[in-house]
């Protein structure tokens, strides 16, 4: 397989003790028909990871319609969490989930899953993410992991893993865009009334602050900012702007939506410039004049620290005019 389209087909996995929100995160995305895309969409397929009659969270009871065979046939396989992290699992499925890696097909994880993906051997030298109060038994457990537990998920190409239940969401629609492009995935993301791309990590998920009632002086600065990002703003603009010292700005800034100015503005930028770079065909350079970063070696460099990738990969793989990037 040399790259997943239109007709691939995504195989999650059932087992007992399922997580049914996880589930539902992957059968939304990859399983919900889609007419109005006016496209082929995914083949969405169910096998079970141990036979019989599986329990379910919520109290229900799941019986799949394939087993263990039919991830030998899919492009990608979702393991939508894991009944336990010290739940061992059955070696068959285990050997067919790294027998996906290998023959160059993709895996991703909701959540708990990572741990099936680690114990089958495929996350070895390689970063990967899961819900924070899972992050230090994975290090310890699996060392020659690189766990990074503060982002939303992580894409390693053929292995992708996400943080806790809901950033399942964000990885399915990663994977479409991925896919298919920003376009689809956007329209995708509307149908759920979510946000396409969440910039935040799990230490911080609100990309635009939100300011408690009585701060009427943060509230019109940071109202303000937005249009006003392309320009050469220094901390002595902002306060001045804000009508307090660069101290009193600070203070009351970091008090009010947990971080600083000078990084809420950097991650507001990045965040523009990737909309430009999906949505123009602005050169690098114009992108960064555009964004407020200026050189760009320093809209790389924030970038980079943010999203993982540089803006001519990000422009690569999500571009919604790919035909003229």
């Amino acid at each position: 397989m040399s790259e997943h389209t239109a007709h691939s087909t995504v195989v999650v996995l059932a087992y007992d003790g399922l997580c049914t929100f996880e589930f539902g995160c992957a059968y939304e995305i990859f399983g919900l028909p889609r007419p109005e895309l006016d496209q082929p969409w995914y083949r969405f397929e169910v096998c079970a990871a141990e036979p019989g009659l599986l329990k379910a969270a919520g109290g229900l009871v799941v019986q799949a319609p394939y087993d263990l065979n039919l991830i030998g046939r899919a492009d990608t396989v979702v393991v939508p969490g894991w009944r336990d992290p010290d739940a061992p699992a059955p070696p068959a499925l285990l050997a067919a989930l790294a027998r996906v890696v290998e023959r160059g097909g993709r895996l991703a994880s909701i959540c708990s899953g990572v741990f099936l993906l680690a114990a089958a051997g495929v996350l070895d030298g390689r970063r990967a993410t899961t819900h924070w109060r899972y992050a230090d038994t994975l290090v310890r457990r699996y060392p020659r992991i690189r766990v990074d537990p503060n982002v939303l998920y992580v894409d390693e190409g053929s292995v992708l893993t996400s943080a806790g239940s809901a950033a399942g969401l964000d990885l399915c629609l990663h994977i479409v865009r991925s896919d298919h492009g920003a376009a689809v995935a956007n329209n995708v993301a509307r149908r759920l009334v979510l946000e396409p791309h969440r910039n935040g990590g799990q230490r911080q998920f609100i990309d635009k602050p939100v300011v408690p009632a009585g701060n009427g002086k943060l509230t019109r600065l940071l109202d303000w900012l937005p249009a006003h990002i392309n320009e050469d703003l220094a901390i002595g603009d902002l306060a001045l702007h804000a009508g307090m010292s660069v101290r009193n700005l600070q203070r009351r800034f970091r008090e009010a939506t947990g971080t600083t100015p000078g990084a809420w503005l950097n991650r507001q930028r990045v965040d523009h410039a990737r909309h430009l770079a999906e949505t123009t065909g602005l050169t690098v350079e114009q992108i960064a004049a555009r964004s407020g970063f200026g050189a760009v070696e320093t809209m790389r460099h924030h970038f980079r620290r943010l999203t993982g990738t540089t803006p001519t990969e990000y422009r690569r793989r999500f571009s919604r005019i790919r035909e003229r990037s």
